[in-house]
């Protein structure tokens, strides 16, 4: 059961009579906090919008926390409190509707928290509209998406948790997508276009459903995508496809499924590589670094990183190879300058 107070309550109302107002709009609103929450999960009845949360975890007994929120995003990693002590952490999160795919059901509306971790304990929490938040949008597949489901998950899914208060995801990467849907779909980018502001990151990671798309076509519709991109004021960022994990007899992963070479014979990652050198845009080598990790691991290390344990899938992620590749992306954005280490966690 919610635990509301009356003036709460009243405030939450006003809220949802103004939801077609921007989150700044709620500034003299009281900050949201603790009386939202139960021992598992915290609800806030806000509009869509960009929202500051700050935690305190821990008591009087030890505890490990972890959070999530909305569409099963990661938003805070476990974090471990000794006894009679606590921490406090802050992150920024996107609040939307359709709350995960684009395509997918419009969700629960406000913002939806889990209290997860081996033994959950918060002490506050406190939500606020965010100002001046840095925005990384993404673009993808279902091995990027916010997948409403367990035990899939896209690396989009666990970015999040990787960053620290003033940055927020916003993923609009939908399952079974190409570059050819994407761009004809109005909730896809269409809806996407317009929400695009100067200085937003916007990664794009369309490759893996490019199954037919032919060569001129795949670098004209990326190369829609950049110049779509930098006229609303963004930065793109191009990222090649994560490897499928399709071994050769010797270990190695260099055959046409495994890096996502197409029907048609398309060196799908090979022209990507070329559109970001061509168009002089920021260019992530996903393939690369998901071969080379995957190599690493062999043929039996590497079944934790996808779902043939549970599934006999070689291209989806689990949601520890989504949150691994989560942190491939993330070391990435800091070593090109993209993000400043202070916005980052490590480990």
């Amino acid at each position: 059961m919610r635990r509301f107070n009356i003036a709460l309550l009243a405030a939450l109302t006003l809220s949802t009579a103004l939801s077609t107002a921007p989150a700044q709009a709620h500034d003299r609103t009281p900050p949201l906090g603790l009386a939202n929450c139960t021992a598992t999960a915290c609800h806030f009845d806000v509009p869509p919008g960009t929202y500051d949360v700050t935690v305190r975890l821990g008591g009087d007994a030890a505890a490990s926390t972890a959070i999530t929120g909305e569409t099963r995003r990661s938003l805070l990693p476990e974090t471990a409190t000794a006894a009679g002590r606590t921490v406090t952490r802050s992150f920024t999160v996107n609040v939307r509707t359709p709350e995960g795919e684009p395509t997918g059901p419009d969700g629960t509306p406000g913002l939806d928290l889990a209290l997860g971790g081996t033994a959950p304990a918060l002490a506050d929490i406190r939500v606020t509209p965010a100002h001046h938040a840095r925005q990384i949008i993404l673009i993808g597949d279902s091995t990027v998406c916010d997948q409403p489901g367990d035990p899939y998950s896209g690396w989009g899914q666990q970015l999040p948790q990787f960053l620290r208060k003033g940055v927020s995801v916003a993923n609009y990467a939908d399952s079974g997508e190409s570059t050819v849907t994407y761009l004809e779909n109005p909730l896809l980018w269409g809806t996407v276009e317009p929400l695009i502001h100067p200085g937003d990151l916007v990664l794009v990671q369309l490759a893996h459903n490019d199954k037919t798309t032919d060569e001129a076509t795949y670098r004209a519709n990326l190369e829609t995508l950049v110049a779509g991109i930098r006229d609303r004021g963004g930065r793109p960022v191009l990222v090649t496809p994560i490897v499928r994990r399709w071994f050769n007899a010797d270990g190695t992963l260099d055959n046409d499924i495994a890096l996502l070479v197409n029907g048609l014979g398309v060196d799908l990652p090979g022209v990507i590589r070329s559109v970001a050198a061509t168009e002089g845009v920021t260019l992530i080598d996903l393939t690369a670094q998901t071969k080379a990790l995957v190599e690493s691991l062999g043929v039996e290390g590497s079944k934790a990183l996808y779902l043939y344990n549970e599934k006999k899938d070689n291209t989806h992620t689990s949601a520890h190879g989504a949150t691994v590749y989560a942190g491939l992306v993330r070391d990435a954005l800091v070593a090109r300058h993209l993000l400043p280490e202070d916005r980052v966690r490590v480990g």
